[in-house]
Parts: C-alpha cells; structure tokens; sequence
C-alpha cells in the first residue's frame, strides 16, 4: 500500500477541534481514500485581548490510486 498526504488549514471561531473538522470535512470534498490524519500545528488570531478564531494545520493520509498504464 501506497499512501499521500495532503496539508489543509481549517478555522473556526469556536474551537481547534472544529477547526480540524472543518478541514477533513471540505478536504473529503475532493480526496478519496482519507485514512487518518495528524495535527500539525495550531494557531489563532486575537482581537480585543479575545480569541476570535481557532486554526490547525491537518495531515490527512489517503491512498494512493495507481492508474494503470495503456
């Protein structure tokens, strides 16, 4: 088995782990074969001395489709 993998960037303004959700869920949009995933990194902006939105860099692993050669 070959797998990809693929980075995306989800936000929310409520929390990191909609924000993850938010990244497979558009991500399962065009990527088929999704396998698991890996937080890489978590990140949010600040106004007002107040959080206003989560981000988390998502790893998502997915098979490789091996087309075949005429």
């Amino acid at each position: 088995m070959v797998q990809r993998v693929t980075e995306v960037v989800g936000s929310d303004p409520e929390s990191f782990a909609h924000a993850v959700q938010n990244a497979i869920t558009t991500a399962g949009h065009t990527v088929r074969g999704m396998k698991w995933f890996r937080v890489a990194e978590f990140e949010g902006a600040i106004s007002g001395n107040k959080v206003t939105e989560f981000r988390a860099l998502v790893r998502i692993y997915f098979d490789y489709e091996d087309k075949p050669h005429p």
